[in-house]
């Protein structure tokens, strides 16, 4: 299932990125960098992708992550081999997702970490040009728990 309107990140969002600025400003945590990570179309190069960024970040000894996917369906197997294998090497992080992880196409141990932020009622397609992005509250709350995660490990 590809993007809508409402879930597209036009270019002014990605230079107002909530979380790049948010955590560009944090004092107590320092934000090493932003890892863009496209979805393959076959399953094994999804998988392969996945495992490479959790091993990236791991190789990079950061002390917490927010992973963040705006896509739906299948862009959700890498996405939750992504948080299975950062849950595993027990690093701690906070997933950001257009829905709930009840809704993913797949399941793991790890998904409970998982906050929406889809803004539609409804659960559907608005077809209103990026009304369903991460906003500043989105990215303020994913911090504040990533803080916490953070501070109990």
């Amino acid at each position: 299932m590809g993007l809508g309107a409402s879930m597209k990140e036009t270019t002014l969002h990605h230079y107002r990125d909530p979380f790049v600025e948010l955590l560009a400003e944090d004092a107590e945590i320092d934000l090493l960098g932003v890892i863009i990570m496209g979805s393959a179309d076959d399953t094994p190069t999804k998988i392969l992708a996945s495992n490479r960024t959790a091993q990236l970040l791991c190789s990079l000894k950061a002390d917490g992550a927010i992973l963040s996917c705006n896509g739906f369906g299948n862009n959700h197997v890498d996405y939750a081999n992504l948080i299975n294998e950062v849950g595993k090497n027990k690093l701690p992080f906070v997933a950001m997702s257009v829905c709930d992880a009840e809704n993913f196409v797949v399941t793991n141990n790890y998904l409970t970490e998982v906050l929406p932020f889809y803004k539609s009622n409804q659960g559907k397609e608005t077809g209103i040009l990026a009304q369903n992005t991460v906003t500043k509250e989105d990215a303020q709350k994913a911090i504040a728990r990533l803080r916490l995660k953070m501070r109990h490990s």
